[in-house]
């Protein structure tokens, strides 16, 4: 059997995926000793981070038999979140207790894709119970830890992926995003975070959740890893309710084309009317100044948006739809659920879907999508929108209690991501980068928003400020 090695653990740690894959492609190192590798990291990490929940090593090492080494991704050691995906033979929990048993009989649509990739699973990440938090505390699962610091959250729902990423566990990891889960522990961890335009990945066999608002992709340590899995995993099927345009090559070979001159904006004004950190400030300048240096127009530009009366509308409009799913899982599980099998903001929601009228949920549907050609008819004079991550530096640890029964004072809480669900509301392409760290050692995240389906433009700008703004020397205290 193989076996990790310190030579081959250093590698690991330095490469992202795709030069891990390369090794691969060389015939240097085989996927067994990949899965090895990765094994003996989370092994000797995880018992301080909680980052995966599922250890799925066996399964790990069946595949790593089977691998076409020509895969772009051949042998790399991946994790899938613990929410919606479906890898058959895998736990497919959501972080709740009403799900606990269930194991998925089938792959879904992006598993297939992923698994054609070359990735090859050897574990599930850690997530909050359906995702509903922008903290990964789930009593199901207990907390995941912040790499480079334990006090701060690791930031949710994709917190289990992002923790592993940065500490090197894996080099990259599935996540999602419907409120900014991808892009809030992107931001928290240090990590790249990229959520697409609205349909780029099919959502199959679902056929959409919460009216294009949910996205799924990954969490990596470079631009080239992103753009990489875009390519793998991208593209509709027929019938499905969103089809961006496609692009005229694969995003990793646009990722690498430097832009033109570009219109680009930013906004450092929060459209809630909080109060930014300066330490986040002063990354989001430098960001800016950056792009102004290499030749691009840059103006000031905030968003005319009321961001507190869009958040209500917004997750009213999901509430109807969470309790219609824990209504669809009854015959799976064998029950309806109770109070007693989830936490109390889930069975706060659920209540809220139940007592929603048809017609108020329509109403609720079409302002969403009013607001959708508000924000981006707002921001199409220009190819990129930058903003912060976070308004602030990653809230303490317990912040984001799902133990809260009253579910509008529980969403108030969200203040921070006030600019990263308008572009979940819009469909628009949406990525935070980490630019810059805090005097407190804490990374700082950088939101770059794109024109609908122009995830070229965000992914070329991206692999810009890879190169002026370099990330790749950061290592969190507890990391391979």
């Amino acid at each position: 059997m193989a076996v990790a090695t310190d030579d081959l653990t250093r590698v690991y740690a330095e490469s992202d995926a795709l030069a891990l894959a390369e090794l691969v492609h060389r015939r240097e190192v085989s996927p067994a000793e990949l899965v090895e590798t990765a094994i003996a990291v989370i092994e000797s990490l995880n018992p301080r981070l909680n980052a995966v929940i599922h250890r799925l090593y066996e399964m790990g090492r069946k595949r790593a038999e089977e691998i076409d080494v020509s895969a772009p991704f051949a042998g790399v050691p991946f994790l899938l979140k613990e929410l919606a995906s479906s890898w058959q033979g895998a736990p497919m929990t959501n972080s709740s207790a009403y799900l606990k048993d269930v194991v998925a009989d089938s792959d879904s649509e992006v598993v297939r894709r992923i698994k054609k990739a070359g990735l090859v699973l050897v574990g599930k990440s850690n997530a909050p119970e359906n995702g509903w938090s922008i903290a990964t505390e789930p009593k199901l699962f207990g907390r995941t830890v912040n790499p480079w610091n334990p006090d701060v959250t690791p930031g949710g729902s994709s917190g289990g992926t992002c923790a592993a990423v940065a500490s090197r566990m894996v080099p990259i990891g599935e996540a999602s995003d419907g409120a900014g889960s991808i892009r809030v522990p992107s931001s928290c961890c240090g990590v790249v975070g990229l959520k697409p335009s609205r349909g780029r990945v099919t959502l199959a066999p679902a056929g959409d959740y919460w009216y294009g608002g949910a996205y799924f992709l990954c969490a990596t340590r470079t631009v080239r890893d992103t753009a990489a899995y875009l390519d793998a995993v991208a593209g509709a099927l027929p019938g499905d309710p969103y089809t961006p345009p496609l692009p005229s090559q694969s995003w990793l070979a646009l990722s690498k084309r430097m832009p033109e001159k570009l219109r680009i904006a930013y906004s450092v004004t929060p459209p809630n009317g909080t109060a930014i950190d300066p330490q986040v400030k002063k990354v989001v300048m430098e960001t800016v100044s950056a792009l102004e240096r290499l030749g691009h127009h840059v103006e000031e530009h905030d968003m005319p948006l009321d961001g507190d009366a869009a958040w209500r509308t917004y997750t009213d409009m999901t509430c109807a739809q969470t309790a219609a799913l824990y209504e669809w899982l009854e015959p799976l599980v064998g029950r309806p659920v109770t109070r007693d099998d989830v936490e109390p903001v889930t069975w706060a929601v659920i209540e809220r879907g139940r007592a929603t009228s048809g017609v108020k949920h329509v109403n609720d549907i079409e302002q969403v999508r009013q607001l959708s050609r508000a924000i981006a008819t707002d921001l199409d004079p220009f190819d990129i929108f930058i903003t912060p991550t976070l308004t602030r530096l990653p809230r303490p640890v317990g912040y984001y209690d799902m133990s809260e029964t009253d579910i509008d004072r529980y969403n108030a809480k969200w203040t921070d991501s006030v600019f990263a669900f308008p572009f979940n509301i819009s469909g628009q392409p949406a990525i935070s980068l980490p630019l810059g760290m805090s005097s407190e050692g804490i990374p700082i995240g950088v939101q770059l928003v794109g024109r609908y389906g122009d995830e070229a433009s965000v992914l070329a700008v991206s692999s810009l400020l890879e190169a002026e703004m370099p990330w790749k020397g950061r290592k969190p205290p507890v990391s391979a």
